[in-house]
């Protein structure tokens, strides 16, 4: 059976700071219209509609400028209501698509023209594409000039992949933290070869993002403050930040928006830090003007 998704708060308030000119949210998923956009039928959940024009509403909320829509599960790889999400934020918004291992060059310089910037690849989704095909994938998207985007279940995956994603010769950015268990700490095996990736390898990026989802106590999630702060430590010119709006298949309380903006800019714990990590990175992964 399916699982149906709770909708998101849409009661945003206003965050405690107002945010950096340029300020990025890195991950955010559209879900129809269905009408327009149907869902997989591989989909491993079924999400309530949630449009670009309500996450705009948010943007708009938050104080957010930029967004990049990383095209959800539940609409597998049919791309079209990223493209069109993208479209619609204009010179304010990039792509992460989610492709076949059989997608033609052709139709990867379609996805390019309309604003895609990189493909994601899932140990965990249902209607993602295993890593098994990074290697192929990276040369094909280096041409492009494009990002790798990985997706794991647990962060101790990151271990056998070490050297395989040291030798990559394009960006790769690695989703929540690496998905740290917050009960193994810090020093786990898995978490400090994140680390270790992360400070010396120029290519690896990590996104800080629905570290809720990984909390083991709820908010205000402070389990999950160490990780963050590894991270920011370790090399924080290489971070960015993303909401996850609409938080799709999680089953706990639903966060709210500001609530979580107003949590990462306090872990992060100064203006500089701010700038950097909401607004200069991004611009420079994703290649914002």
């Amino acid at each position: 059976m399916i699982k149906s998704c709770q909708p998101p708060i849409l009661d945003w308030g206003s965050p405690a700071k107002t945010l950096p000119p340029g300020a990025c949210d890195c991950h955010a998923h559209i879900f129809g219209p269905f009408n327009k956009f149907p869902l997989s039928d591989k989909r491993g959940y079924t999400p309530h509609e949630c449009t670009v024009e309500t996450y705009m509403e948010m943007q708009a909320a938050l104080g957010i400028e930029r967004a990049v829509i990383v095209q959800g599960s539940a609409h597998g790889n049919n791309n079209e209501v990223t493209l069109d999400a993208v479209r619609k934020l204009g010179f304010h918004g990039k792509g992460i698509a989610l492709v076949s291992p059989k997608v033609t060059d052709k139709e990867l310089e379609t996805l390019n023209s309309g604003g895609i910037c990189g493909v994601r690849f899932s140990t965990i989704s249902k209607a993602g594409y295993s890593i098994n095909f990074l290697q192929e994938m990276a040369s094909r998207v280096q041409k492009l000039g494009w990002l790798i985007q990985l997706h794991f279940g647990s962060v101790d995956e990151v271990i056998e992949l070490v050297p395989i994603l040291s030798r990559l010769r394009v960006k790769f950015l690695i989703d929540h933290q690496g998905r740290p268990p917050p009960s193994k700490g810090t020093d786990s095996r898995g978490f400090q070869a994140l680390l270790e990736l992360l400070k010396n390898s120029e290519n690896c990026w990590v996104k800080i993002c629905s570290w809720y989802r990984q909390s083991n106590i709820g908010f205000p999630y402070d389990d999950m403050r160490p990780f963050v702060e590894a991270l920011i430590s370790a090399r924080h010119q290489h971070l960015v930040w993303g909401s996850n709006w609409p938080h799709p298949n999680f089953q706990g309380i639903m966060p709210n928006d500001t609530e979580l903006l107003d949590q990462i800019i306090k872990w992060l714990g100064s203006s500089k830090k701010t700038q950097q990590i909401l607004v200069d990175n991004p611009a420079k992964l994703y290649g914002f003007s």
